[in-house]
């Protein structure tokens, strides 16, 4: 990853934020005003480029997520739109903080997205592949938190769909916030469901079984692919594609055979496949994650009820809190799982209005000046406190 290189030029916004400044990471300029100083480069790939960098208005790092031509792919474009909404809602210490968004110096030549985003030194990605002892009490804590975002997200009317370690921010202090809410949806989601959500090897069977007939249990299987995945520090169904997928997890789960798991897949296809299948008894849960692989039993346990089949039979996130395996923290006053304040769904109506790139980029440019004005507000109390 290349170094920062400051590009020393300078120019005026229309903004009260003032005057702006470029400089290059990793080969991508950043035009950002000038009380965002870079700090080093984080990472890249499809989502965008990300750059640590010091707030000078409050001495702390955040960071830049910049979208480059975002407006090229209106699906992608939105994907972007509905992330900003999303965080821009959401309230939690669980979850990743949307702090600002650097507007367009010239509205007629907005291209390129810029988020500001509370920083975090590392993923769980990185840390269950790094050379770290993760002990049980790593699993226990970083799972917990998982659940609370979970918990305070549904409570929203929004499942994640793509939960994976990537995907969990964590930092130095082992607190962790959920990031990447490009393919959320609403729970109440009148459109139609699509098959293309969460990285395969996090993909709830019934996805790939049912298709439309998903909801916030999906979201607690892939908790569970990402606990297992912390234990033996290498991904649990590694499938190199979906009749793939579906075979790794009868390998572990058995193939459905009740009536009740049978029930649960509507897809056709999907059903005659799994009729068709030689039956395969599940493994032993004790011996595939026990303790030679540093799990105590509460942690298996509650991977048997995250890793069922039928999602009616899986265990739910408010189950899963109460759950012996958490009972230290569940009872610790200072780690309140909260829902969200409001009974109000998150609503999604402005999709509708970014059917093409005009619309899009309409209501990209509104959320990036509303939220600019929150953030200067913000700035405008902070300074009035001092």
């Amino acid at each position: 990853m290349s170094s920062l290189v400051p590009a020393f030029k300078k120019m005026t916004t229309s903004t009260s934020s003032g005057k702006r400044h470029q400089f290059l990471v990793s080969g991508h300029k950043f035009d950002v005003d000038t009380f965002y100083q870079p700090h080093k480069a984080v990472g890249s790939g499809a989502y965008g480029v990300v750059c640590a960098t010091v707030d000078n208005r409050y001495s702390r790092k955040v960071a830049i997520k910049k979208c480059a031509n975002a407006f090229e792919d209106v699906i992608d474009g939105k994907r972007i739109l509905r992330e900003i909404k999303l965080l821009s809602h959401f309230s939690h210490e669980n979850v990743c903080p949307l702090l600002d968004m650097i507007p367009p110096s010239d509205p007629r030549k907005f291209n390129d997205v810029y988020m500001v985003l509370g920083y975090m030194e590392s993923d769980l990605h990185k840390i269950i592949y790094s050379r770290n002892k993760l002990t049980d009490e790593h699993f226990q804590y970083f799972v917990y938190q998982i659940l609370r975002g979970l918990k305070y997200v549904h409570s929203c009317g929004v499942i994640h769909r793509d939960l994976k370690p990537s995907n969990l921010l964590i930092d130095s202090n082992c607190d962790l916030k959920i990031c990447d809410f490009g393919l959320a949806r609403g729970l109440e989601w009148n459109q139609e469901l699509t098959e293309y959500v969460v990285t395969r090897w996090y993909r709830a069977p019934e996805i790939m079984c049912s298709h439309q007939d998903y909801d916030a249990a999906i979201d607690v299987w892939s908790v569970g692919t990402i606990l297992a995945e912390m234990i033996r520090r290498k991904p649990l169904f590694a499938g190199d594609h979906y009749i793939h997928q579906l075979n790794l997890i009868f390998e572990l789960l058995g193939t459905p055979r009740t009536p009740a798991d049978l029930a649960c897949v509507s897809n056709a296809k999907a059903l005659k496949y799994i009729q068709k299948l030689s039956p395969k008894q599940p493994k032993a849960f004790e011996q595939y994650f026990g303790a030679n692989h540093g799990a105590s039993k509460d942690a298996v346990d509650l991977l048997k009820k995250m890793l069922r089949f039928n999602p009616k039979e899986r265990i739910t996130v408010d189950e899963a809190l109460n759950h012996p395996y958490f009972a230290a923290l569940h009872t610790d006053k200072k780690k309140k799982e909260t829902r969200a304040q409001t009974a109000k769904p998150m609503e999604f109506e402005w999709e509708g209005k970014c059917r093409d790139r005009k619309g899009l980029k309409e209501q990209m440019l509104k959320a990036c000046l509303d939220i600019r004005e929150q953030s200067e507000r913000r700035w405008t109390a902070k300074k009035n406190e001092q």
